[in-house]
């Protein structure tokens, strides 16, 4: 049997929440639209989807509020979510990002581009479950199926984003990995923030591994790589 990815789309615009819903069921994915958060939060009470389109700025609750909830709850920390913002700053973009956004689509928005963003991010979190469970580096221990981390038998608590990060760098120990590939593995697309993005995530990164963090290395003018 066909899997049919269910999509949820969290939208307070009625038109927009009606033409995406309209185009993603003539894409033959299922969807649900809810208004705000309390109607999401209600959906998600019966049955989980397989990604929430959701938007920045919501009467009540904001979407990124609603994302920070959802990435605090352990069935929920993988969960792809993409925002639909109209804010086009580089701050919003980032903090969406840092939050556990698997990607962002600015409004105005095509559908093509919409319906190709949602394939990407649900081909990457299918590839994803297919890897090995368990990864080790040296005294760092990742276990995805848990979602935990430990370094040399103790917890390392890490943001989803963080953990990507180290996730990536693990599966291709020893290889040079630049910027660019690091962005469009882990957050699946370019844009002009990347540098500061990679660079504060792998700081944040070091501190949390402690005296083990000597392990990545940094490639001036490329990038960095994880080392064993």
């Amino acid at each position: 049997m066909v899997h049919v990815s269910l999509i949820y789309c969290v939208e307070d615009d009625a038109s927009i929440r009606e033409l995406i819903g309209y185009a993603l069921e003539s894409q033959n994915f299922a969807v649900k639209t809810m208004a705000d958060s309390h109607e999401f939060w209600q959906a998600m009470e019966s049955e989980k989807p397989d990604l929430v389109l959701l938007d920045i700025m919501l009467p009540g609750e904001s979407g990124l509020s609603i994302l920070s909830r959802l990435r605090d709850q352990a069935a929920y920390k993988t969960l792809p979510v993409i925002m639909l913002t109209a804010k086009t700053s580089e701050f919003d973009i980032a903090k969406g990002l840092n939050e556990g956004a698997d990607d962002y689509v600015k409004k105005p928005f095509g559908i093509v581009e919409l319906t190709s963003r949602i394939h990407a991010v649900l081909r990457r979190c299918q590839a994803r479950k297919e890897m090995p469970h368990i990864l080790e580096c040296g005294p760092i221990r990742m276990d995805e199926e848990r979602h935990e981390v430990t370094v040399n038998g103790m917890a390392c608590p890490l943001t989803v984003k963080e953990f990507e990060l180290l996730r990536y760098m693990m599966i291709n120990q020893n290889i040079v990995l630049t910027r660019e590939r690091i962005m469009e593995a882990v957050w699946g697309f370019s844009y002009e923030g990347e540098t500061r993005t990679i660079d504060m995530h792998i700081r944040s990164l070091r501190q949390k591994l402690g005296t083990n963090n000597r392990i990545i290395y940094t490639i001036r003018g490329v990038g960095y790589v994880l080392k064993n």
